[in-house]
Parts: C-alpha cells; structure tokens; sequence
C-alpha cells in the first residue's frame, strides 16, 4: 500500500475550523482527552486478549507513556492498547463518520454565539482527539493492531486533507505526536504536563509515565553529595498518577475535584455532574460503584446505537464498556463504574448474559437510583426539576418495561394540570391531596401541548366542577398511560376515552329526556357519518362546545394513531364516539331544521362542519378541508 492522501468532508472541515479557532478556554484539556483515549485502547486489549491470546503479543506491563522535546516543540503520547489498523484508523480519526458530528457544529456554533464555554461539548460529541488540534500545527498517528504485523500512518494539519500510510511499528499500540504551534510551547515542559496529569488523570488505572531528566553530582560512601563533583545527567522513568481506584477509596477521602474529574474522564462531558451514588456492598452480595446523574442530556440519547453509561470492572480489571446487564435501559443517562469481587476474571460476554449475580447487583442499584432520585425530588426539588427536564421522558420508559419498580416511578413523575401555571408541575401525591372529597379518580388529558389541551372541549365540565386533570403531553405519555391503571389505590381515568360521570342526578334525568328529545337527530348525524364514527350520543361533559370526540375504552386515541403512523406503522383507522352538547344552539337550530323538513340540505352541511369542529378542537386535520372552507363560507352568507 502506498501513502494515500484524503480529503475531509465538507461538515468535518467545518468541525475542524471550529475545533481549531474557536476554543480558547481550558486549552489543557487535549492532553487529558489523549490519555483517555489511550486507557480505553489498554482496556480494549486487555478485554479482547481474554479470548484471542494473540493480539496480546507478550506479556509486557501496561503502561501510558508522555515524551516532550522543548527545543523542538513537541510531546508525544504513547500507550500499548489494541491498537488501530488502515480501515480503522479512517474510521475512528480520518473521517469523523459519527452520527453526532453536525449536531456537535450546529451546538459548537449556538455556546460560541452565547458565550459560553464550548470545550464542556468536545468529549461529549465523541470529538475529544480533535482538541489537539487547538495547540497543534500538525498531528501524527502511528499504530499497529495488535495480531496484525503492519503499521499505519496518520498525519494532518486540520486542514482540508489527511495522509495515510505504511509504516513500520515494532510495538502494539499507537504513538500520538504533536507538533506544537510557536505560542504553545509551554505544554512541552515537564512541570505543566505533571500538572496537567494530577489535576485530570491521577485515577487513571494505568501508569501514566514520563522519563524525567535529572543533573546530579557525586555522593560519597555515605550518601552525602560531593559539591565540587562534576554533575551527571540520569534519566529516571516515573509515574505521574497515583492510579488509585477511585470507586474503592473510603468517600472521606476523595475530594469533591477528583470526583468531577473522574466523571469528566469516564463521560467525555466537560460539564460538572448533577448527582453522584458511591456505594460499597458487603456481605452475601459484594461490589464497588460509582454512579453519576449528568447535569445535561447527551445528544444521542434517542438514538438506537447510543450506549448506555456503566462499565464493570471485576476485582479492579475492566471487562466491558456499556455493559447493559447492569442497569436496564431506561435508566442508561446514568454514567459510572461498578465492580464485583464475585465475578471470575476470565468471565466471558455469553456467561455474562446468564450471571445471577449481575442480576442481583442490578436490581440492588436499581433500587439505589430509584431511591436517591426520591430522596433528591423531596429534599433538593428545582435541582430535581432540572434533572426532570433532561432525563424524564427516558425515565418514562421504566413505567412499561420494569413492572416491578412501576409505583416508584410514578413516585418520580411530573406534570402539568389544569391547576398549575404553565411551566409547573404537580405530581400524583400531590393531586390525591388536593382531590374533592367525592371524588375517586385521576383525571388526566393526552395532547400534542398544554396549549391545546387548555382548550380542549373534553375540559369544560372539570373546569366548571373545578376538578383537577393532569396533561400528560409527551409522546411517551400515550405509551405508558395504560400502564398506569392506578396510584395508591385511585384509578387513573383519561377524560377523553369512555363515558365520564360528573352529573348530579338531576342532570342524569335531563341528559336522559335529552336523549329521547334529540334521538332523531342523533340518529340523523349518525347515518351521515357512519363512515367515520361508531355512535352519536348526548354529552354531560360539554358545557359550552357544540360537540366532542371521545375514544372508547380500550381503543387507540386519535393522538396515539398519529404517533404510530409517523413509527411508519399500518395503523387502521379507530371510528370514535361523537358526544353532541343538547343545550347549544346549534343542536338546536338542528332540531328545529329537521322538525321542519327532515331533507332540508343545512342539515348534511351542519352535520360536517360539527364533524369537521371536533376534528380541530383536538388538533386533527379536517377531513375535507376545501369542501369545509366552503361549508363555513356558506354559513357566513346564509
């Protein structure tokens, strides 16, 4: 293979400039980035080599290696992890082919334009080896994949195109070296690169090394220095991080800094966590972790290849990043380290899809998230609320796939009402507190907003009642809604599906003598819509609307129709309930119409614009909406 030359695509280019230009603060970071980079390609190998003894190549000791040259302006980074070969080393620097790279510019360019500090983004859009480019002129990459015996080369001044190479590499792993641009010489001393190792990457669980160049003079027989000895120059290799673990350290020992520095190293976010769990287990059940709770959403939460946020380490050996065995998936934002003593060392992907004891440790941490996100709603609410904001719709999705935690979710739950200002939320215990005394259900409304929902015909007879209904707003809502059949022993009822009892019993008798007076009219209405709804009857919801569509019990809502529909799902058409308000004028005027001359044409023209009004009442289009626009005009000139 000869040298080959690339050309970066238009959004990469564009990522470089911003990467390049735009990023001022914290310049530091690079390096913590690279060295994150070159633990995790030591965890790799180290994994891989469980099952394939042959990348591991010999038995040599793990290490992170710094190299800095002053006078020629240069550090290099270098690590014994798997390694890359040619297709990867495009894949995982060349290209930048990741899913996140235009959603990481359109958020670089929105924090420049506020202000804000934008080195918190880089790690968290998966970017982190670019950084250097901040200090550097020029990169190259050499690696060699461990098994493989030929090496590549990467080189790149961030500019419009990359080279890539043959090379020879006697060693396993990659060597990063930066050339550094003139007014960055600072990082290619010994003092900032060791200061730079304490303050980011002391937990790092793999000698960070350094070879430190020392001028010393002569001692004598008994140690003492000779002064006016010739000095000698000795090169000493030393290690620059304590390599503690730090989920195993006593909690009184670990300082607030070395906490968000460990978040930041295993999270690649830049921004400080929200919350953190460090527990230790004992007993019949022992593990270590350490969990974190983000401040802020990652931007691929809703993607199908996002991983989830904790790795397991056995008796301090990292085995598996993303390992989902241990937290289910709607609790994957949070972010940490769990390790067992329990588990073998030689413990392979497959044992581990039938391990009962990381069945165990999972349902004992998720216990331990369920009840510290409790602990925080009641003691420490906006900074709940913020979390909400962030993480609820994902916290959602526990409510149907983990029946066995269903009540304490519900426990974590906000909404809206028609109590609440908008932008406030109540929550189930709550809206108990505040129920009527006759009451006996929970109200609540499915929607696309609040804003529409306030408007909603469904509402009036609650509003007048002034009874409390919670608007359950986002999309998951519709999902989990029928999972929630009760909440400490109250119903959940959603107003827009079934019949609803709110009427006294003299009401009841008025709806009944309703229903015999206006029988052919509903019957008229019914026989003109057969295609599109299943009955007509006499509304005791609607207090000011002429009429309202109502789900049966059991079926699939309009607004559940249109989700899955957009899921590309064959969703056949649910024919509803149209309720009919007897006291409105214009049921009215319909009766008195149809009492005149039952084939007198207003009375079809009536029967779809009422059709037509309950369709956008609740934000559905019109079935016809030329035929209806001319309905309406004619109506005004009539």
């Amino acid at each position: 293979m000869t040298k080959e030359t690339m050309k970066f695509k238009t959004e990469v280019n564009q990522l470089l400039d911003l990467m390049i230009n735009s990023l001022y603060s914290n310049k530091e970071i690079f390096l913590r980035e690279l060295i994150s980079n070159a633990s995790d390609a030591i965890d790799k190998v180290k994994f891989e080599g469980l099952t394939n003894k042959e990348i591991l190549e010999n038995d040599e000791a793990y290490k992170i290696k710094i190299g800095f040259n002053k006078d020629a302006n240069i550090i290099t980074i270098e690590d014994n992890g798997i390694g890359m070969n040619h297709d990867e080393i495009i894949e995982n620097i060349g290209t930048i082919a990741k899913s996140g790279t235009k959603e990481f510019i359109a958020k670089l360019k929105e924090v420049k334009e506020a202000g804000q500090n934008s080195t918190e983004l880089i790690g968290q859009f998966g970017v982190g080896f670019y950084s250097a480019f901040m200090v550097s002129d020029k990169i190259v990459v050499e690696s060699r994949k461990g098994g493989e015996k030929e090496g590549v080369k990467w080189e790149s001044t961030g500019k419009a195109d990359f080279t890539i190479e043959p090379t020879e590499k006697q060693t396993r792993g990659t060597t990063i070296t930066l050339y550094l641009k003139k007014d960055e010489e600072d990082f290619a001393s010994e003092w900032k690169i060791k200061d730079i190792v304490r303050k980011y990457s002391d937990y790092i669980s793999y000698p960070i090394c350094m070879d430190i160049e020392r001028e010393e003079k002569a001692r004598d027989n008994e140690g003492k220095i000779i002064e006016d000895s010739e000095p000698t120059i000795t090169i000493t290799e030393e290690t620059l991080n304590s390599m503690k673990a730090i989920w195993k350290k006593d909690k009184k020992d670990v300082t607030e800094e070395e906490y968000k520095e460990f978040y930041k190293h295993i999270s690649h976010d830049y921004s400080d966590p929200l919350d953190r769990l460090h527990l230790s287990a004992e007993g019949s059940l022992e593990y270590n972790a350490l969990l974190y709770f983000p401040a802020k959403a990652p931007f691929d939460m809703f993607m199908r290849e996002a991983k989830t946020g904790v790795s397991l380490y056995v008796k301090n050996v990292f085995i598996m990043e993303d390992c989902k065995k241990l937290l289910p998936e709607y609790l994957r934002f949070v972010k940490g380290v769990v390790d067992s003593s329990d588990l073998p060392l030689n413990v392979s992907r497959e044992i581990l899809q039938e391990d009962k004891l990381l069945d165990k440790i999972q349902k004992n941490l998720v216990k331990k998230v369920l009840d510290a996100l409790k602990k925080m709603k009641e003691k420490e609410y906006d900074k709940y609320l913020g979390f909400y904001k962030e993480f609820g719709k994902v916290l959602k999705e526990g409510i149907y796939t983990d029946y066995e935690n269903k009540d304490k979710l519900m426990d974590l739950l906000l909404f809206e009402s028609t109590k609440t200002e908008a932008g406030k939320y109540t929550d189930f215990a709550k809206y108990i507190e505040g129920m009527k005394e006759e009451q006996k259900e929970i109200y609540y409304i499915t929607g696309d907003s609040r804003k529409v929902l306030e408007k909603s015909p469904h509402l009036e007879k609650f509003v007048q009642k002034e009874l409390e209904v919670m608007f359950f707003i986002d999309p998951i809502d519709e999902f989990i809604s029928g999972n929630m059949m009760e909440y400490k022993e109250k119903k959940l009822k959603a107003i827009g599906k079934g019949e609803v009892d709110l009427s006294t019993e003299e009401e009841k008798k008025e709806v009944e003598e309703k229903k015999k007076e206006l029988s052919s009219i509903t019957d008229y209405i019914k026989s003109k819509l057969e295609e599109d709804i299943k009955e007509v009857r006499i509304s005791n919801r609607l207090t000011s609307s002429p009429v309202v569509l109502v789900t049966e019990e059991g079926e699939m809502t309009a607004q559940m129709e249109q989700i899955m529909r957009q899921m590309n799902q064959e969703i056949p058409k649910t024919k509803r309930i149209m309720e009919i308000n007897p006291s409105h004028p214009t049921i009215e005027k319909m009766k008195a119409i149809y009492e005149a001359d039952k084939e007198d044409g207003r009375l079809g023209d009536f029967t779809e614009l009422l059709y037509g009004l309950a369709l956008i009442a609740e934000n559905q289009p019109v079935k016809d909406p030329i035929k209806f626009n001319g309905l309406v005009a004619k109506l005004m000139l009539s």
